[in-house]
């Protein structure tokens, strides 16, 4: 009788250590608040979101808002800015804008278009591509004169605004003034045509959030084609250009 109590206790024993749950730790709940508390100690006056581990080795990813992009060493001691690539056969990809990809993607489909300048396709809608621009911007100038081509091809340019020179600036109160004009389409190609009228700007322009949202979204430059996939394009396109890119025939 003692040998089968004993037996059973030992069964017991062995079946509880296999049916009660385990609580993983997140390595980044026990780091995350060390490395920004590190950040602070030099810097208190930025804003740090705790991201978690990073591709590189050892390193966490930390985001300054409204600024860059920190690989941090795990006790918050070194870090480092900049674009990080990912080397792969024939191509060096940056893994940021990987990241970002699925991101964008999410803010597009669901962000409400009252606050864009929009230039809508003639006719069928076959593409959307959302663009953040500058007045002053050379590029910008040249891309906006290809808008009625991509219009007639069937893609839709939805403007979102970028003043490079940041806020306060004066690329900002005259992009400020566009979107706070009563004909916002009409006013943007009269600013990048070199021909904008007097600066008025309202209080109530989304100009610093489309601002804070780009730097979020990887803009560095601008014209920044941002299409519907979270795809991110650099720089200027021709529209035949941009139309390939879309699957658009033109």
């Amino acid at each position: 009788m003692e040998f089968y109590s004993i037996r059973l206790i030992g069964f017991f024993i062995l079946v509880c250590s296999f049916s009660s749950p385990t609580f993983a730790t997140d390595p980044g709940d026990l780091v995350g608040p060390g490395i920004i508390s590190k950040l602070k100690s030099a810097r208190a006056e930025l804003d740090y979101r705790f991201i978690g581990p990073s591709p590189v080795p050892s390193f966490y990813e930390v985001q300054v808002e409204g600024g860059p992009l920190l690989y941090v060493t795990e006790d918050g001691a070194f870090f480092f800015d900049g674009n990080l690539y990912k080397v792969k056969v024939g191509q060096f990809v940056d893994v940021r804008n990987l990241k970002l990809d699925a991101e964008r993607k999410k803010v597009f489909a669901s962000m409400p278009t009252d606050s864009m300048t929009i230039f809508k396709a003639i006719g069928p809608t076959k593409a959307i591509v959302n663009v953040f621009t500058d007045i002053d911007c050379g590029f910008c100038r040249k891309l906006h004169k290809e808008v009625p081509k991509l219009n007639q091809l069937g893609i839709e340019v939805r403007y979102l605004a970028y003043p490079r020179a940041g806020i306060p600036s004066e690329a900002y109160d005259k992009i400020a003034t566009v979107w706070c004009s009563a004909n916002p389409q009409e006013s943007l190609t009269r600013f990048k045509n070199g021909n904008g009228g007097p600066i008025v700007v309202c209080d109530d322009n989304p100009v610093a959030e489309h601002f804070a949202l780009g730097a979020r979204l990887g803009v560095t430059g601008t014209p920044a084609i941002m299409l519907m996939d979270g795809s991110l394009l650099p720089g200027y396109k021709k529209a035949d250009e941009l139309a390939k890119i879309l699957g658009v025939d033109s």
